[in-house]
């Protein structure tokens, strides 16, 4: 048992109940998805990795997981406002040994509980003191136990390249959590952090990657015209999966702009595979975090319908939100926003536009762009065959004619008429944190016998979704929405 300073008691819990109290303190981070690589079976050694991956049960706060996601440790020496597991917070604290969450992992897994492992922690001691608990856990398990399974840890602020170099060889993915969009709200909620601590350790990640592939790619290279044998790589790849990260949204007043400037920079300069958006749940009493307790999820979900637009429609950030109207529409999705904005462009003729132009088609994306430009090689199009396609013609009929037919019907095609026809509520699905409850037949943790508590801690009760105007604290300086400038130590 280990106490908020890092030291060790004398009699500590079980390994269920370090179970209920790591998986619970791990439930607030978003940024766990599946491995987006594939690594089949080998001989001798457990497990493989899908790209897609397939979910098996359900957190307590809704989301489906098929991984085990949890903290090594919720000791933490840093005393971020928005943490629940925050220095000054009093909560039941536990510490996996290395061996323990190795055993734990393999149990999950051969009872096919799990797919992989989501590895967090707090900060036990010190930076490099904490991964090296990391390092040893996950040596076990590739190691010893010949574990191929997806495994995403999560890097330390602060730690030393070397256990990073090591981490990243051992880990499928990794990621090092920005929390907040700017260095002021940084200081203001988490003083223990440094931006040089956040961004350091992202460009070590992405300099590491590129050099890993380019090295792979020289050995795949012939030597000669004769055939040659194939040398298999001896040395495990390092972060095949990429690295990703997470801010928080609604804990401070930065603006939708300023947050998917950051995210473009991230994507462009440190080559991110994923920046996910967290809305602010209220954990702590604290006069530096915002008085609602409302949780801004309309928010959140269209940063991240918004961020696929960047990263899969090749739409850039001034396309989607400028300066003028820094935050996005809470009633049209980004896209149909944008093609409310550009009227003049549309309609496009489906028979003859290109697959750049289509894309950009409310209700029509990559794979639905790409169908149509296929199927239109045999035969002319009409809103028989775009039915069978399977674009969602609900929305894309105010922006498309077939055959130089209009299918809007009798809409105004203005902004106003058209925007009273897209304009729909948020539908949250059947699972995420709107839906908490489980489907009808899916394990989940209780099943397997393992309760969830809040570790002491009050949980977020009568939550709701928030306007974007909810009362937050004035910062000491205007937030500044320059990508990673905002980030220079």
């Amino acid at each position: 048992m280990y106490l908020a300073d890092g030291r060790k008691t004398v009699e500590g819990p079980s390994i269920a109940e370090k179970l209920e109290i790591l998986a619970d303190a791990a439930k607030y981070d978003v940024s766990c998805t599946s491995s987006g690589i594939e690594r089949s079976a080998q001989q001798g050694r457990l497990g493989t990795t899908m790209a897609a991956g397939c979910c098996h049960s359900f957190t307590p706060d809704g989301r489906c997981i098929c991984l085990l996601k949890v903290l090594m440790s919720n000791v933490c020496t840093y005393d971020c406002a928005y943490c629940v597991n925050r220095r000054s917070n009093d909560v039941k604290r536990a510490t996996f040994t290395p061996r323990e969450l190795a055993d734990l992992t393999m149990a999950f897994y051969r009872r096919n509980y799990i797919e992989g492992l989501f590895l967090s922690s707090g900060v036990v001691g010190s930076p490099d003191h904490t991964t090296e608990l990391m390092v040893q856990a996950l040596t076990i398990l590739r190691d010893e136990y010949g574990f191929r399974g997806y495994i995403h840890a999560k890097a330390i602020p602060g730690t030393s390249p070397e256990l990073l170099d090591m981490l990243g060889h051992l880990a499928d993915r990794m990621s090092v959590n920005m929390e907040l969009p700017s260095q002021q709200s940084l200081d203001r909620l988490a003083p223990d952090k440094s931006s040089h601590s956040l961004i350091a350790p992202m460009r070590r990640i992405a300099d590491s990657i590129a050099q890993d592939r380019e090295t792979h790619a020289i050995t795949r290279q012939a030597r000669s015209r004769l055939p040659q044998r194939h040398v298999p790589w001896k040395d495990r790849a390092y972060v095949p999966a990429g690295q990703s990260t997470q801010m928080i949204i609604g804990a401070t007043p930065e603006s939708d702009y300023s947050i998917l400037n950051l995210s473009s920079a991230l994507y462009t300069k440190l080559s991110m595979k994923r920046v996910f958006y967290s809305a602010y749940i209220p954990v702590n009493s604290d006069w530096r975090l915002p008085s609602s307790r409302a949780v801004q999820l309309d928010r959140e979900h269209r940063l991240f319908q918004a961020d696929w637009l960047m990263r899969f429609y090749g739409f850039d950030v001034g396309e989607i939100i400028d300066e003028e109207h820094p935050m996005l529409d809470l009633l049209v999705d980004p896209k149909a926003n944008w093609a409310l904005n550009h009227l003049d462009d549309f309609p496009v003729e489906v028979n003859t536009a290109d697959l750049e132009l289509l894309m950009r088609v409310p209700g029509i994306g990559p794979t639905g762009a790409r169908r149509i430009i296929r199927a239109r090689k045999s035969h002319a199009l009409g809103e028989l065959e775009l039915r069978k396609v399977g674009i969602a013609l609900k929305r894309a009929r105010y922006f498309i004619t077939c055959n130089g037919v209009w299918l809007g019907g009798g809409v105004d095609f203005s902004r106003e008429g058209l925007r009273g026809r897209l304009t729909a509520t948020i539908d949250g699905g059947r699972h995420g944190r709107r839906h908490p409850k489980r489907i009808e037949g899916q394990m989940s943790f209780e099943d397997l016998g393992v309760g969830f508590s809040t570790g002491g801690a009050e949980p977020p009760i009568d939550v709701a979704v928030a306007d974007v105007r909810q009362e937050v604290p004035a910062m000491p300086e205007q937030v500044p929405a320059a990508g990673l400038k905002a980030w220079r130590p």
